[in-house]
């Protein structure tokens, strides 16, 4: 089964395993909000698929 590559280019999977993403709501209108949550809204976040899900949208063999 190919890879989704829409779907994997927004998920980032770390050394360990876990998948990280970009939280929801961050992408514009930010300029009235504190710094604090700017900076905060760059962080990833942890990102929870089954195994599943995790084997339809991201491929394990790296071909």
């Amino acid at each position: 089964m190919k890879t989704n590559k829409s779907y994997s280019k927004r998920l980032k999977v770390t050394r360990t395993g876990k998948i990280l993403a970009r939280g929801t709501g961050q992408n514009h209108f930010n300029s009235k909000e504190s710094r604090r949550s700017q900076l905060h809204k760059k962080r990833s976040v942890p990102f929870h698929m089954s195994n599943k899900e995790k084997s339809r949208f991201i491929s394990s063999s790296s071909n």
